[in-house]
């Protein structure tokens, strides 16, 4: 099934489903666990649309390139053109937010960067993006205080708030703009906290967006 942007409600947005900018190393302690150096700035990459699926279902993951990590991240969804825009005008161009999935071929992405090589492809591949629905900005109005977590077959295994993002929301979305034009349907992915792991076809996944909604899917 071809990946819409939608609300919560499955109603569809009337925005195209568009690039995925990715924000890497934007907490601390996830930094940590992997052993990574603090940036001096954002990091950024991007996943092309075809990466994008629904959370709403159950998603497939690859079952022959080594382990696959969850990342679990708030999604932004943007709703206006915006080039080299400040934190107001990146906070104006917010249409919704929801949670993702940023998969990770952890074992093909620790080969290549210990080639010094691109990982793209353990990042970008074909549904590594899964998405949920989305809910209007005006449902999580501080930007500063989203709580979210992740569970797995009942364990929590992700839990954290963007107060602890080193770069805040709109931040991000004003840096990245300074590099890549965002187009209405563009999403961003903020940073993923401490606590990624592998996932296993079959494993139960509760996703919540502070008090707003949880969401349930699983692995195929």
């Amino acid at each position: 099934m071809k990946y819409r942007h939608h609300w919560l409600s499955g109603d569809r947005i009337d925005l195209p489903a568009g690039k995925v900018v990715c924000v890497g190393r934007n907490y601390a302690e996830h930094i940590r666990e992997l052993n990574n150096p603090l940036p001096d700035d954002p990091v950024l990459f991007i996943k092309p649309s075809t990466s994008l699926a629904s959370l709403d279902i159950p998603f497939a993951i690859p079952v022959d390139r080594g382990e696959v990590h969850h990342e679990t991240e708030i999604a932004i969804l943007i709703d206006t053109r915006l080039h080299n825009a400040s934190e107001n005008e990146s906070i104006s161009a917010i249409k919704a937010m929801g949670l993702a999935l940023d998969l990770t071929l952890r074992d093909v992405q620790s080969r290549l960067k210990a080639k010094g090589l691109p990982w793209e492809i353990a990042k970008a591949f074909d549904g590594s993006c899964p998405v949920s629905g989305f809910i209007a900005k005006e449902h999580l109005s501080n930007l500063d205080d989203i709580h979210f977590s992740l569970k797995i077959n009942g364990e929590t295994r992700q839990k954290d708030t963007s107060a602890h993002m080193l770069t805040s929301i709109p931040g991000l979305i004003s840096y990245i703009s300074r590099h890549f034009t965002l187009e209405p349907g563009d999403i961003i992915l903020t940073g993923t906290p401490a606590g990624v792991g592998p996932l296993k076809q079959g494993d139960q996944l509760e996703l919540s967006i502070s008090d707003r909604f949880t969401l349930t899917t699983s692995c195929l």
